[in-house]
């Protein structure tokens, strides 16, 4: 699915074009004809009546006429389906609210240079997945020094000290491991979400850090691919990594702290 300008429609006067460029609607197959295709899974068994099921539900969500075009049994309870259909909602682009990176993305070099200018020593950070979260592969993608997306991970930087704890870490562990090795930054992924996990293991991880440290305490950031990078002030973090992040957007946000928020310790 794509997203069409409505104002790039042929029959649209420039003046038109300009006020109602703010909007958009899903692109299927002609401009503005508001076709999607989502994906979802029903406790039904697979058959007729699943499909009726998952077209009813389709026409709810606002498609019309709704297509169920693909179904798959999933085990003898369940059926996955994929509908496409078209729908009538326009995006107000004014509306649109996300967090914006402010920093520029820089090389391992100019990291290191950074670091080593204004720390005079190895920026320290120490990362975990805390609670009962044993799923690293999104902690290790960021440390570990094969990383992610084709970018080495922070272990790589030269002026960096990874501490990677691993999964299933306490937050006392975590605050008195930060306190020993004099952690300038604090990184938590949190993959498993259910019964709001990520958010409450965050929130107890935030709390106990201003406790035991008060305004000295490092860095905090967090990431996984359910957190929204807008929930910053509400975790009581410094920031917040949505999925896809990369190794080099978290060093490069690191020293943008480190020299123009000045929340590392020195």
């Amino acid at each position: 699915m794509t997203m069409t300008l409505d104002g790039d429609r042929p029959d649209v006067t420039p003046a038109a074009r300009e006020n109602r460029r703010r909007y958009v609607r899903p692109y299927g197959d002609t401009t503005g004809d508001g076709m999607v295709q989502v994906s979802f899974t029903l406790p039904i068994p697979h058959g007729p009546h699943a499909e009726g099921a998952a077209q009813q539900l389709a026409a709810k969500m606002g498609l019309d006429p709704a297509l169920v075009v693909h179904s798959h049994p999933i085990g003898t309870d369940f059926t996955f389906f994929v509908v496409y259909g078209s729908v009538t909602h326009l995006v107000d682009l004014d509306e649109v609210h996300v967090v914006e990176r402010e920093y520029p993305l820089l090389t391992p070099g100019e990291i290191n240079a950074a670091v080593k200018k204004a720390l005079r020593r190895k920026l320290v950070v120490v990362g975990a997945c805390i609670g009962t979260d044993a799923h690293t592969v999104g902690i290790d993608a960021i440390l570990n020094i094969k990383g992610f997306a084709g970018e080495k991970g922070l272990e790589y930087y030269r002026e960096l000290k990874v501490v990677n704890l691993g999964a299933q870490v306490s937050v006392p562990e975590l605050v008195k491991r930060a306190r020993a090795d004099k952690a300038d930054a604090v990184l938590v992924s949190q993959v498993v979400t259910q019964r709001d996990a990520h958010i409450l293991n965050t929130r107890e991880m935030a709390a106990a850090f201003r406790e035991a440290m008060g305004e000295r305490r490092p860095l905090l950031v967090a990431g996984g691919p359910r957190f929204d990078p807008r929930m910053a002030d509400e975790l009581g973090v410094d920031r917040v990594f949505g999925r896809g992040t990369t190794p080099g957007e978290v060093a490069s946000y690191l020293v943008h702290a480190l020299t123009t928020q000045r929340k590392a310790l020195v």
